[in-house]
């Protein structure tokens, strides 16, 4: 188990080792990014207001065919400011008197790079220009795209533009929200509303009326565009086929078709419903009806209450009956402007009985209310099928007259103007970098030169990670909860698992003795005597349990003394040789004393060297007669000639 915890802190070791080897190279990675960036930058004062990555800043040229581009490096020439007024509305509220205004960014700006900004709040803004061509409907996709810096983020406001629609009697100075257009696309919000315009003008070819079609709402969560306080990069490609996608900083948030995705659908139903169609007055749309057939039971009472008073309450003691819950305050005085004539008598305001703070209440003492077990309410009779039933009525269908089919709804009305005709409740929000244009690649190639060095200049001087997780907790304060449990619980894990705990008993019985300690003779005598003691103990124990076996032993052994004495007292008779026998175990001739002796007759004799062959064959032969049981702790034996 021991090893199992060390090789739990080896991975955790490994695991932190890799993460941090991780966050290495994605700062080495950010690292050479900004160096690569430096080398066409300048140092830049540190500042608040400003970027601490400041760099050589261009003005974006288009790479190809556009209709429209604008940086407002060079202002706002070539915008119209709107001077009429809206309708239905009062004059000093209705006029287009929202302030704009050319300027760098608040925050993470380039010298060079500015942009338009609505300054005003709570005011109409109306702004507009002229293409530099006519945008025709016709086999190219089109592709508009700018950017959006909500700088003070957002309350209530939009910042979605206008392709106004190409018309003879087309006047930028008299632009306003009733001016006809075509497309109109962009962000707007308000309250927790939060949209993404994509609305096309389509004209009935039967009436020649236009109708708005707005696209479906994005599946993507857009509150972090409105509320992050950087620059945004909004596009809408329209293509042939009629289909469409919008892009927020070059990611799709929205895709479909101009015939199936669109709200109201541009081509009506073939059928509708036909409005003089009524419902017949016996028609029956219940799928359920009251029994006719139940009958209240007669042990039904309705006259029982819900609630009734226990009549096992009993009133607290120490209840202040004649006491009130409120009395007149005594320290309040009658105002000196009191007329009693007009306001009547006057009298001190109430306030809490102080006696009745001690006490379990004041005043008359009622019973409290509880359930009523009798209780039953007013019945009804079991609802049932209705066997009349006809179904849910609606009205026959029938030919839509207005109905119509336009197979290519992307042949809109052709575009002239772009124009910004809004309303806000937050100033400086920072419009930059309009293009219109028919490939991809120009509006990306633009993108790359102007909206690119944005996001790297931002991406440089965001704060670490650190200041961000601090950030969001300042704003959520539950999150300090979180990093305290996600730092505590590794910490936690680390301690538990690999800090050097208490050693079990079975660790300190294995753990080996310490052989530099030296070992006096009385101790070396206590334990030796010790081993002999529990050497005799296991002995003993094998004695108990072999007793039948040591008994065939003992005749098989006095058989063979029996067998060589007879031999030996033969050949005695031819020899001079000495009588005795002694019997040595195999201990005894190597010193050590043996714990068992056999017993030998007396009178027996000695043989010579062949009574030890005879000898060994036949405890050999005994052996084997052992052989087929388990081997047990007996000692073997042999006879010496001595």
């Amino acid at each position: 188990m021991h090893f199992q915890w060390d090789w739990l802190c080896l991975g955790v070791l490994i695991i932190s080792s890799v993460t941090a080897g991780m966050e290495s190279e994605e700062n080495l990675d950010a690292d050479v990014e900004v160096e690569n960036f430096d080398k066409q930058s300048q140092e830049a004062d540190v500042d608040r207001d400003k970027s601490s990555l400041e760099v050589v800043y261009q003005t974006p040229k288009p790479t190809g065919e556009v209709y429209f581009t604008e940086t407002f490096d060079e202002g706002m020439s070539g915008w119209v400011l709107s001077v009429t007024l809206k309708e239905d509305m009062d004059d000093n509220v209705a006029k287009y008197d929202g302030r704009w205004e050319v300027e760098e960014l608040k925050e993470n700006a380039m010298p060079g790079d500015k942009g338009l900004v609505l300054k005003s709040v709570a005011k109409y803004h109306a702004i507009s220009a002229m293409l530099t061509k006519t945008f025709v409907f016709d086999d190219k996709p089109l592709i508009v795209q700018y950017e959006v810096n909500f700088q003070k983020g957002i309350d209530c406001g939009g910042a979605y533009i206008k392709l106004l629609s190409s018309s003879n009697d087309l006047n930028l100075e008299y632009f306003f929200d009733k001016t006809p257009y075509t497309i109109m696309f962009g962000p707007d919000k308000c309250g927790e509303d939060y949209k993404l315009h994509f609305i096309f003008r389509h004209k009935n070819p039967k009436t020649g009326e236009y109708d708005e079609k707005h696209a479906e709402r994005p599946d993507v969560d857009l509150k972090k565009f409105y509320l992050d306080k950087k620059t945004h990069l909004y596009t809408l490609v329209l293509k042939p086929d009629d289909t469409f996608e919008i892009l927020i900083d070059q990611t799709v948030v929205s895709k479909g078709s101009l015939l199936e995705n669109m709200i109201p659908p541009v081509n009506p139903p073939k059928e509708i419903e036909d409005p003089t169609d009524k419902k017949p007055d016996d028609w029956d749309e219940r799928p359920k009806i009251p029994d006719p057939n139940a009958v209240k039971p007669d042990d039904w009472d309705e006259d029982e209450p819900a609630k009734i008073e226990d009549p096992d309450a009993v009133k607290p003691e120490g209840w202040l009956d004649d006491e009130p819950q409120y009395v007149p305050d005594p320290n309040a005085k009658k105002p000196k402007d009191w007329d009693e004539e007009m306001d009547g008598e006057w009298e001190a305001p109430q306030i809490p009985n102080a006696k009745c703070e001690t006490a379990p209440g004041c005043g008359e003492w009622v019973r409290p209310m509880k359930n009523n077990p009798k209780y039953k309410g007013k019945w009804r009779a079991p609802m049932i099928d209705n066997p009349n039933y006809q179904g849910i009525w609606s009205p026959r269908k029938i030919p839509n007259p207005d109905y119509f089919e336009d197979l290519h709804p992307f042949k809109m009305t052709a575009v002239s103007a772009i124009g910004l005709e809004l309303w806000s409740m937050t100033s400086d929000i920072y419009f930059d970098n309009f293009i219109i244009c028919s490939e991809k690649e120009v509006a990306d190639r633009w993108a790359a030169d102007s909206w690119g060095l944005k996001k790297l200049v931002a991406s440089a001087n965001e704060p670490g990670m650190f200041s961000q997780l601090v950030t969001a907790a300042e704003e959520h304060p539950w999150l300090w909860v979180l990093y305290i449990l996600t730092l505590a619980l590794p910490v936690g894990l680390t301690v538990l698992f690999c800090w050097p705990g208490k050693k079990s008993d079975e660790y300190i019985d294995f753990k080996k003795p310490d052989v530099s300690k030296q070992i006096t003779k009385g101790k070396l005598k206590e334990v030796t005597e010790d081993f002999e003691d529990d050497e005799l103990e296991e002995e003993k124990e094998n004695e108990d349990t072999d007793e039948d076996e040591r008994r065939e032993m003992e005749e098989t052994k006095r058989q063979l003394t029996k067998d060589n004495t007879e031999k030996m007292g033969r050949e005695a008779s031819l020899s001079e040789g000495e009588g005795g026998e002694d019997i040595y175990d195999d201990e005894e001739e190597n010193g050590v004393p043996d714990e068992e002796e056999n017993e030998v007759p007396d009178g027996s004799q000695e043989g010579d060297r062949s009574n030890k062959s005879d000898s060994e064959d036949e405890k050999k032969e005994a052996d084997e007669g052992m052989g087929d049981r388990p081997p047990k702790s007996v000692r073997k034996r042999r006879v010496r000639k001595d």
